[in-house]
């Protein structure tokens, strides 16, 4: 069995650790852009994703000014082992409200009921919850009561609700990260590692495939609301 635990702190370094691992490893059904694993520009978004994620599990200290939550699912026989957690941030100006923003279930521990159950605490303290999938996901995410608002690029909008909240979310500004010196690094390794050619068509892929992801979120959405 495992047990759910919500934290309003920066977790310790142990807790921490195995979340930025398990970023690493499903940064594809994290990250927004859907990054495959074949894609020479996988390891680029490791990082990035990774550091988005870092950042909010720091600011979860109130350094930068807005509450950022998480709930995170542990092992029963070991309590030390993180098997899943959920990241979302309260929506200020509104108390009922909040937004995933991250969330990861260990690929060993799925089909257990994980996700459903960290989702659960989540709304049961935020009964005004929002969160964004990929098109594969919602009809997983409406078994769990919430309904497609919209399509936000290549993800759909879903809420417990059948309008989003008025309140404000902030959220960290993470375009200094692809901007930054790591970032520019891993480039220019994978850059020398794959050659221009690799690397051109490597972004032509993840283009192609988010190009792809939009027009089936666009048309689920469609096909939900009846538009």
């Amino acid at each position: 069995m495992y047990t759910i635990t919500r934290l309003e702190n920066t977790p310790p370094e142990s807790i921490q650790s195995q979340i930025m691992q398990m970023v690493v490893d499903y940064v594809t059904d994290i990250s927004m852009v859907g990054i495959v694993a074949s894609n020479p520009l996988y390891q680029l978004y490791q990082y990035g994703v990774g550091h988005e994620v870092h950042q909010y599990l720091q600011a979860m200290n109130g350094s930068r000014g807005f509450p950022v939550e998480l709930i995170v699912a542990l092992d029963d026989e070991d309590p030390s082992m993180v098997i899943g957690f959920l990241l979302y941030l309260p929506v200020q100006d509104d108390p009922e409200a909040c937004a995933v923003a991250y969330m990861a279930v260990q690929a060993s521990q799925r089909r257990r009921g994980i996700a459903r159950a960290m989702l659960r605490q989540m709304v049961e303290r935020y009964t005004h919850a929002e969160l964004a999938c990929f098109v594969s996901k919602v009809p997983y995410f409406e078994a769990m009561g919430f309904q497609v608002l919209a399509a936000r690029g290549p993800q759909v909008v879903m809420n417990t609700r059948d309008r989003q909240t008025d309140g404000l979310l902030a959220v960290l500004d993470v375009a200094p990260i692809y901007n930054s010196v790591e970032v520019r690094q891993i480039h220019a390794y994978l850059l020398k590692q794959n050659g221009k050619r690799a690397m051109t068509d490597a972004e032509k892929q993840r283009d192609r495939h988010l190009d792809q992801m939009t027009r089936q979120a666009r048309l689920l959405v469609q096909e939900r609301l009846g538009e």
